[in-house]
């Protein structure tokens, strides 16, 4: 009887040592990328890493600043450390992880208004729901380029330039 109390009771010590450890509570903090309040680091691993959500605002209805969301997070490192940083790119999927939680979707409403109300003071604030999906994420509609924006040829700057110096020689 002793020994299989012994057995019984290794066997328990040995499957809570085994046993999987629960994942660790997500930290969310304010991650300041260029000003403060655009961007929220979001660690989701044990080890630190996570995400780096890059906030950016949109103005273009008149009179409304609402989210414009950016769903290609920078890959966090050393979030759970004193000086936490991004670099390179995390994947779509742990952006739509991440937003699908309702502290995550908090803090970013919270860090968006304040990055509104610091860049377009007099807007009135709109919260947009982030995309959860890949079907539901709308690429962002940049204004066209104009004749004036774009470049000349090198080809034919070039021979301008070439011209020009002739002309110079000529008339000296």
């Amino acid at each position: 009887m002793p020994r299989l109390r012994l057995i019984w009771g290794v066997s328990l010590l040995l499957a809570a040592c085994g046993a999987p450890k629960e994942p660790p509570s997500w930290r969310l903090f304010p991650l300041q990328r260029y000003v403060p309040h655009d961007g929220v680091a979001v660690v989701s691993q044990p080890d630190g890493y996570g995400i780096h959500i890059y906030l950016e605002t949109d103005t273009s209805f008149a009179g409304v600043c609402r989210p414009r969301w950016l769903p290609d997070p920078a890959r966090l490192f050393n979030g759970n450390g004193s000086t936490p940083f991004s670099s390179g790119l995390a994947t779509r999927k742990e952006f739509f992880d991440a937003v699908s939680r309702r502290d995550v979707r908090a803090l970013l409403e919270k860090e968006l208004e304040a990055l509104c109300e610091a860049r377009a003071p007099d807007e009135r604030w709109q919260w947009t729901e982030p995309p959860l999906s890949e079907d539901q994420v709308l690429p962002v509609q940049l204004p066209s380029l104009e004749e004036e924006d774009l470049l000349t040829n090198p080809v034919e700057e070039l021979k301008r330039v070439r011209q020009l110096l002739r002309d110079q020689q000529d008339g000296e």
